[in-house]
Parts: structure tokens; C-alpha cells; sequence
């Protein structure tokens, strides 16, 4: 049987080497996350509408970090504000 010159080890090697870089690059954040302020009276439980994380805001003035994919979704809830 010929042999292939390990060319196609090169490529496999080559393919899971860019793999490799794909994989790191997705795993890296593009944005930060987000803080979340409840200004309700009773307790909360949020679900983020993109990761699908329980967030549970105790009473009023409970502040909680927001998965910067979920934030968007937050905005919408009357009683949580964005803070800085």
C-alpha cells in the first residue's frame, strides 16, 4: 500500500490546531456583565432569557450580576434597574 507522505497526518494536526484557536476564542467574553438593582418590595426570581440562570433578588435594593447576554432581556422587567 503507498504511503501518503503523512500528509494527512500534517492536515489533521493542522485541522485540530485551528480547532483549538476557534475554541478559545469563543470562550473569551466580548462584553462585560451587568449589575442589576431590585426595586421591589417582595422577593424576586428572574430567568435569563439566553443562558437560562436563575437570578433571585432577595427584597428591595438586592443587587445582582447579570450575564451581559441576559441583559437585555432584564431591562424589560419594570422593577430592576441597570446600575453602573
Amino acid at each position: 500500500m503507498a504511503c501518503c507522505g503523512k500528509k494527512r497526518e500534517d492536515w489533521l494536526q493542522k485541522t485540530n490546531d485551528a480547532n483549538k484557536r476557534v475554541d478559545e476564542f469563543n470562550t473569551s467574553k466580548a462584553r462585560s456583565d451587568v449589575h442589576f438593582e431590585y426595586t421591589g418590595e417582595t422577593a424576586l426570581t428572574v430567568v435569563g432569557s439566553l443562558t437560562r440562570t436563575r437570578y433571585r433578588f432577595n427584597g428591595k435594593g438586592d443587587r445582582q450580576l447579570i450575564d451581559y447576554r441576559d441583559a437585555g432581556g432584564m431591562m424589560a422587567v419594570p422593577m430592576l434597574k441597570k446600575v453602573r
